[in-house]
């Protein structure tokens, strides 16, 4: 009983602390906003700067050479973060959380020590810096997903809010901004960040397993350094070759994919001998090929539909700055209450990110009610709940674009909180239309892949920053319409979803009456 107790705390200690973790470490390059109006308070790119041919009373010099600089920043760091998905996935289910985890704690240091030691001359540290921690950032959120399969029943509403905090953590350089503005250096706050790097070793050697946490979790599993054997021996599908069964309530628990970026423990499910026994006469159908998954209509339309909406998402990140000062006419007071409340809204991440994952759960449920549902899953009935959220996605996004399209100061709240929305749905719905629609087995290739080419299409950020700030002369306003436009591109995914069910539908009623007249 004692015993027990004491790995419930354990468990429950993981789980906070894991969610602390992403909340004030992982995804903290997306509050860069934030991070620029500092930079620029303590002179960083300014010799790039020159007298404005126009002088006016707030604006005495023209500084777009030094805002390309701070976007071209942004746009590296983004794209490191998406683009190194895949071979950080790799080096987590090839490795072990262990080793990941170190790596990552590595970069992460790296990265912020280069902007503690960095100064105004020297301010291309911050290229490299931002790499670093970019990296150490999604390495940290990957190898945390799995904690969710701790808790059965539950990991989909923790790896949700997992993803959330991923969201909210770019509230911190908000936190630098406001300390700042108090009096804190910014060399301070950045030691005080790498040192926190004990805490996540202590956290890797006694918190968190060796390799990977299976699912579901065999009896008596525990892991920690205090038993390396008992861990070891846990080790995922990847690593021993098993065969992967799947047992049909195994199956129930998992019905809610939208975090299958539990990813490798979900994908590397691992079963005892006693059912492996009750499995062994169950035939499973041929699996589709890994390429023929990446050649599909389903994979192709996704891939657009992700890119053109998170590239929407990093121009408008990264553009933030030099957008509020044009349209607060350089006044500094206003630049830095829009940018306190872009910040603020980054927090609701963690709040908003697990409705997506209940509207799949309700469109499913509505599916199945009423029909014969033995507690067996139907894809079928989950592809379906996919259309609707990959919807609502897009719709969200196109609101959050019209608004960034409204040359208005005050509009910016709305287009704030209809960001933060979209952001949310956008990446737990990536992950569930993966899971959902392909094999998984091949969900870690696709989600490398996906992230990995839709970071390649985010690099046209750049020079979309660089048609704004050329040719338009700062207008963003017809880049802004564009996108609205293009998004609608996105809606085919939904629409390309749709037919598939009814193919898929069509199929099955022909196969029906072969499967009666056969018995």
């Amino acid at each position: 009983m004692e015993s027990r107790k004491s790995e419930t705390a354990k468990r429950l200690a993981t789980l906070i602390t894991g969610l602390v973790e992403c909340m004030c470490f992982a995804g903290v390059i997306f509050g860069w906003t934030s991070l620029v109006y500092v930079l620029k308070h303590l002179k960083y790119f300014e010799n790039l700067c020159k007298p404005a041919a126009n002088a006016t009373i707030n604006q005495t010099q023209d500084c777009t050479a030094q805002d390309e600089q701070f976007s071209l920043i942004f746009t590296i760091g983004s794209f490191m973060n998406n683009f190194m998905t895949f071979p950080t996935g790799y080096i987590f289910d090839h490795f072990g959380t262990t080793a990941a985890r170190l790596l990552a704690i590595s970069s992460y240091t790296t990265g912020t020590l280069l902007i503690a030691f960095s100064s105004a001359a020297t301010a291309i540290m911050l290229y490299p810096a931002l790499t670093f921690i970019s990296v150490g950032g999604i390495l940290l959120i990957l190898t945390n997903m799995q904690i969710g399969n701790l808790f059965g029943k539950h990991r989909s509403i923790i790896i949700t809010l997992y993803n959330g905090a991923f969201d909210s953590s770019s509230a911190i350089f908000l936190i630098i901004k406001l300390l700042y503005e108090q009096g804190l250096s910014l060399g301070a706050m950045f030691f005080f960040i790498s040192a926190c790097s004990i805490w996540h070793l202590v956290r890797t050697f006694f918190l968190m397993p060796r390799y990977h946490i299976p699912y579901p979790l065999p009896p008596g599993y525990t892991y920690g350094l205090n038993c390396p054997g008992i861990s070891h021996s846990y080790r995922t599908y990847e690593e021993e070759g098993s065969p992967k069964i799947t047992v049909a309530n195994d199956a129930q628990d998992s019905n809610n994919l939208h975090d299958e970026s539990a990813l490798r423990g979900e994908q590397a499910t691992i079963k005892d001998k006693g059912d492996a026994e009750t499995g062994t006469d169950t035939k499973q159908p041929p699996v589709k090929s890994f390429w023929k998954c990446v050649f599909s209509m389903l994979f192709f339309w996704h891939l657009i539909w992700l890119s053109v909406m998170q590239l929407r998402h990093y121009l408008f990140i990264g553009t933030l700055n030099p957008m509020l000062r044009k349209l607060a006419n350089e006044d500094d007071s206003l630049v830095s209450s829009y940018t306190n409340a872009f910040a603020f809204t980054q927090l609701c991440g963690v709040l908003c990110a697990p409705w997506n994952g209940l509207i799949l759960d309700w469109h499913k449920h509505r599916q199945k009610k009423g029909g014969d549902y033995s507690g067996a899953p139907d894809p079928l009935a989950d592809l379906r709940s996919c259309i609707l959220s990959l919807a609502i996605t897009v719709l969200q996004c196109l609101a959050f674009s019209i608004c960034a399209s409204i040359p208005v100061l005050p509009v910016q709240y709305a287009t704030f909180i209809l960001q933060v929305l979209s952001r949310s749905f956008l990446y737990g719905g990536n992950a569930a239309f993966l899971a959902i629609a392909f094999p998984l087995e091949h969900f870690g290739k696709l989600y490398g892949l996906v992230m990995g080419l839709s970071a390649v299409v985010s690099l046209l950020q750049y020079p979309c920053f660089t048609l704004i700030k050329g040719p338009l002369k700062g207008d963003s306003f017809y880049v802004n319409i564009a996108f609205v436009v293009l998004m609608l591109l996105a809606l085919v995914n939904p629409f390309t979803v749709w037919r598939e069910c009814k193919r898929r539908q069509k199929e099955q009623a022909t196969r029906k009456p072969g499967l009666e007249s056969s018995n």
